[in-house]
């Protein structure tokens, strides 16, 4: 069982609870597509995922590949995300 998981904030995040359900969903929507494509070592490289007014920031303890930087954006464009694309990498 993994137990590290990152931590989770947003901005307003005591006014607007949702926008932290919002990140969990999509944090397991990211690992399910890590998951699927066999991608092991992706969990262990997020530290923190923060919702700006609606901007995903992902910060990495490594440099994240193109394909763990395409599981954020799905995950954030998708009905269970902000829908949108305006997702940012820091590491």
């Amino acid at each position: 069982m993994f137990l590290d998981h990152p931590t989770i904030s947003a901005t307003n995040s005591q006014t607007e609870p949702d926008r932290i359900e919002r990140l969990n969903r999509v944090y397991g929507y990211a690992l399910a597509l890590a998951d699927q494509d066999g991608c092991a070592a992706f969990v262990d490289k997020v530290t923190q995922l923060h919702d700006h007014k609606g901007t995903l920031i992902v910060f990495w303890h490594d440099a994240p590949t193109d394909a763990e930087k395409a599981y954020w954006a799905s995950a954030w464009a998708s009905k269970v995300g902000d829908g949108s694309t305006s997702v940012e990498h820091e590491f």
